[in-house]
């Protein structure tokens, strides 16, 4: 439970900092437009922050923690939001700064945020059948 909280903490921390440096960084740069650095924030703080607080509900009562499957969820999901982020990240740097891009660059940048969401994507189905599992053995005992 206690390391549910930090994670959640880490990624809220993580979420304000992405969120200061998009409004200092585009005032900075007179930059007006859309970027990807908005969504880092966002992303940030909804599938980290929100994602593991609610997380710690399912976990109080349940063996939900203790779970092989969950503890998959927890490597791979905490390889996969940060990656994410850090690809966002720099998306919205390029696209703030205008920096020209060659193809094979920017297919890099999509290659690798594209990676990001398959982890993030699998983590989530693994999460999915953890809890699956977790009430499946609560009804068992009943």
């Amino acid at each position: 439970m206690k390391k549910l909280w930090r994670i959640s903490f880490i990624y809220f921390l993580a979420g304000i900092a992405c969120g200061v440096f998009y409004r200092e960084y585009t005032k900075y740069m007179a930059f007006s437009g859309r970027t990807a650095l908005s969504f880092t924030h966002v992303h940030l703080i909804v599938l980290g922050t929100l994602l593991f607080l609610i997380l710690m509900l399912f976990c109080k009562d349940s063996a939900l923690a203790d779970s092989r499957k969950f503890k998959l969820f927890l490597i791979s999901y905490n390889i996969g939001l940060p990656l994410m982020a850090v690809m966002l990240f720099v998306r919205g740097i390029t696209q703030v700064r205008g920096l020209p891009l060659s193809r094979g660059a920017d297919a890099a940048i999509s290659g690798i945020a594209g990676i990001s969401h398959i982890v993030m994507t699998a983590a989530l189905i693994v999460l999915m059948l953890a809890i699956k599992n977790c009430f499946a053995d609560a009804e068992q005992k009943d």
